[in-house]
């Protein structure tokens, strides 16, 4: 079911920029992959606390910077590069009637601090042997760097033509 997130926007930014790769981090993502005891624990630890703030699939390719911090996995149709035809016109998903889409969200969130740029980024297809790995971890060794496209692989979008 879509998930709207549990954290604000602006303090999920905040949070990113603690948590963006360092050799501190990168040297916690190895040691813990080399502990497995510890690598479980962490990623019960992940899941427990990505599900209740973001409704998190633990896909391990995580989408969350680009899309607001509004989980595209938790779309019904998986949809990792924007919104169904489905929409209701006021913004309920097509599935779940009287549940705001995912997509929605994301866009209201990014739209309301000033980040729309990031939900044009493409989103690359879901590696489905990753489920259930940390996405922390693959983050904090430069693993999901390819995961969607840059800021400048897309230009500014063309002026709608007036008649």
């Amino acid at each position: 079911m879509p998930t709207t997130p549990g954290i604000s926007l602006p303090f999920a930014l905040v949070v990113q920029r603690v948590l963006r790769p360092k050799r501190i981090w990168y040297s916690l993502a190895v040691w813990l992959e080399a502990t497995p005891w510890a690598y479980a624990t962490f990623t019960a630890l992940e899941k427990l606390v990505k599900g209740k703030l973001f409704g998190c699939r633990m896909c391990a390719q995580c989408a969350l910077p680009s899309t607001a911090y509004a989980c595209p996995m938790t779309c019904p149709k998986q949809l990792r590069n924007g919104p169904c035809g489905g929409v209701a016109a006021n913004g309920d998903c097509e599935v779940y009637p009287g549940v705001r889409c995912v997509w929605v969200v994301a866009y209201e969130r990014a739209a309301g601090a000033g980040h729309t740029a990031d939900l044009r980024r493409l989103q690359r297809p879901i590696d489905n042997r990753e489920w259930g790995k940390s996405s922390w971890v693959n983050y904090w060794q430069h693993r999901d760097a390819g995961l969607w496209t840059a800021d400048a692989s897309f230009a500014a979008a063309p002026p709608i033509e007036q008649r």
